[in-house]
């Protein structure tokens, strides 16, 4: 197997993987402090994840948990679960990812199989370092709707359109939200404690909640 190695970026990529390697990897580091890997038709990628990694993901996980409450937005938190899909020889492990209108799908189970069940509803994306395996292509094979990524300076968000990621205005999932205010929030949460944010994402959150029945 060829390897390239970034270790700024703490990443590096097999080439010419077996899926059968690929999933004894996974069964090896079942932790989710473990390493992250990503897998696409024989490329994988394996990442250690850093505190400037994890620190924006948690924070927009929580973006996301306060303003589904606010809005009365069903919601169920899947975390960095791993997806694979055999058949498509891809998986992956989210930064964080969602479940809102496919949450009474998969609520109560205990594994989720994504040749049967459905993708989540948003996946958070942090690419603070650039990653060498791309991955919206495999959130797009899998029909992940919503894809929020953040590469160290904004967030942005993006919808699945016709097998594509276009860039949007505003979050399909928690409209109003835009790339804009959650990149405003993100920079917030570093600059005040975190009781004192939760304070303002709420008071932003009732005064643009959107009407019911969206």
């Amino acid at each position: 197997m060829a390897a390239v190695a970034t270790p700024a970026e703490q990443r590096v990529t097999l080439c010419n993987v077996s899926w059968e390697t690929y999933e004894r990897l996974i069964a090896e580091y079942p932790d989710i402090a473990g390493p992250c890997f990503t897998y696409d038709e024989g490329m994988l990628e394996i990442m250690v994840v850093s505190f400037e990694h994890e620190e924006p993901n948690r924070t927009l996980a929580d973006l996301v948990g306060v303003l589904a409450e606010e809005f009365g937005i069903d919601l169920l938190r899947a975390g960095s679960v791993t997806l694979k899909r055999p058949d498509l020889h891809k998986g992956f492990e989210p930064d964080s990812c969602f479940y809102f209108a496919n949450a009474p799908a998969v609520r109560g189970k205990k594994e989720i199989d994504p040749a049967i069940d459905p993708p989540p509803d948003l996946v958070i994306e942090v690419d603070v370092s650039r990653s060498s395996l791309p991955r919206f292509p495999i959130f797009a094979a899998f029909g992940v709707p919503e894809v929020w990524r953040y590469d160290g300076a904004r967030v942005t968000t993006y919808r699945l359109e016709a097998g594509r990621y276009v860039e949007t205005d505003h979050s399909l999932a928690l409209l109003p939200l835009t790339g804009e205010v959650a990149t405003r929030f993100l920079d917030e949460s570093r600059q005040m404690p975190s009781t004192q944010w939760l304070r303002r994402v709420r008071e932003w959150a009732r005064s643009a909640s959107p009407a019911p029945g969206r």
